[in-house]
């Protein structure tokens, strides 16, 4: 019932359309002579694209790594769980996928003021109204007091 169907009407809509179909007439050009090329040229010409093509892909994959591999350094900062999906992505650019060097300069600084905050001096800054030069002044005249203390002392 399909067939005749399509057998009745696809004649008719051929004939409606003006018969466009990709039917190329005996005269026409070929691609490359379309777009005023020897066929040589032509191939020359594709060859370059694809190799375009392959090196913007190249590129793409590297930056998915790279990205991948940033997300990969805070999740192991933050304690995260792992993606699968960043680990392929690193193993397909071929593990050599480095961090860019502005982003390593701001992890690096990241790392810094995380271990300044950690240090004694950095947990007494988070104390509100606590003045850390005034602490280091008091410590600095203690521990000359001592110094003074221990030259005066006969035992030592």
């Amino acid at each position: 019932m399909a067939f005749m169907v399509k057998h009745v009407v696809g004649g008719q809509l051929k004939n409606l359309t003006g018969g466009l179909t990709e039917e190329k007439p005996e005269g026409e050009k070929s691609d490359a002579a379309a777009q005023g090329m020897t066929q040589e040229e032509f191939e020359q010409y594709q060859q370059q694209l694809e190799e375009e093509k392959r090196e913007r892909e190249a590129n793409f994959a590297q930056k998915k790594a790279e990205r991948a591999t940033v997300r990969t350094h805070f999740r192991e900062k933050y304690r995260l769980p792992k993606n699968e999906l960043d680990e392929t992505q690193i193993q397909q650019a071929g593990d050599d996928v480095v961090l860019p060097t502005e982003l390593a300069k701001m992890i690096a600084e990241d790392n810094q003021e995380e271990t300044h905050k950690q240090s004694v001096l950095g947990q007494l800054s988070n104390i509100q109204n606590v003045d850390i030069d005034q602490l280091k002044d008091k410590a600095q005249a203690t521990l000359e007091d001592l110094k003074k203390q221990t030259e005066n002392c006969s035992l030592m």
